[in-house]
């Protein structure tokens, strides 16, 4: 379809260049420029002698208007087809230039989407390999400490590096007395309803979800109550 398209194009300039020539021709013919075939077998075919068609009597005038030799006039002719084609050639550079510059503007949009995209998959990759970590810093806090201080430490670790997937745009999918959702939620368990948790609500959490940004990292593994 391209080639198609960049052959009709071609076939249409050079269609308006030869059309642009012909017309200045015409002009050229209208106002006597150029003789035509009639004009010059006048003489042959209405001779009055012999003398008179081989050697034929040509008004001065006439023989001006008719000279297409005339210096001024060609000048004339010469700068206007000149003009038409140093326009064609603008005309062509300006399409070029156009066409190079929206191609490039598609690269670089292009460019900057497949960055953006590696980037967001070279995060998720990094915090999923992450996960596991937060899990096993999780249960290690909940163990028993006889050291406060040491327990007090390792929560202000573990502050850090919460605050660190935070500003990651990691975030944790809500789920305990939530109502669930396939989406981000994966059920391996079935419990009875309650008051506390109604049918189709999430009433035990086995291993947290996370979610970066608009995008699911690791769905939240839960037991639903119905």
């Amino acid at each position: 379809m391209k080639k198609i398209r960049k052959k009709f194009k071609n076939f249409s300039r050079k269609f308006r260049k030869d059309f642009k020539k012909l017309k200045i021709f015409h002009k050229f013919f209208r106002k006597g420029w150029i003789p035509t075939n009639k004009e010059n077998t006048n003489y042959q075919e209405n001779p009055e002698d012999l003398e008179n068609q081989e050697n034929p009597e040509i008004p001065e005038e006439q023989a001006v208007q008719k000279n297409p030799e005339n210096p001024e006039k060609m000048e004339d002719a010469a700068s206007e087809l000149d003009e038409i084609e140093t326009s064609d050639e603008l005309e062509a550079e300006k399409d070029r230039y156009f066409r190079l510059l929206a191609d490039y503007e598609n690269f670089r949009r292009r460019t900057e989407k497949e960055k953006l995209a590696i980037y967001g998959d070279a995060t998720a990759k990094c915090v999923e390999q992450l996960l596991p970590v937060v899990d096993n810093f999780e249960r290690a806090m909940d163990v028993p400490c006889q050291d406060a201080e040491y327990h007090k430490g390792m929560e202000m670790i573990f502050g850090q590096f919460r605050g660190f997937l935070e500003k990651l745009g990691v975030t944790e999918i809500p789920a305990l007395g939530a109502e669930f959702n396939p989406n981000i939620h994966q059920a391996i368990k079935r419990e009875e309803a309650s008051e506390e948790f109604p049918e189709n609500t999430v009433c035990e959490v086995f291993q947290k979800g996370y979610m970066l940004q608009d995008r699911l990292i690791r769905p939240a593994m839960v037991a639903v109550a119905g």
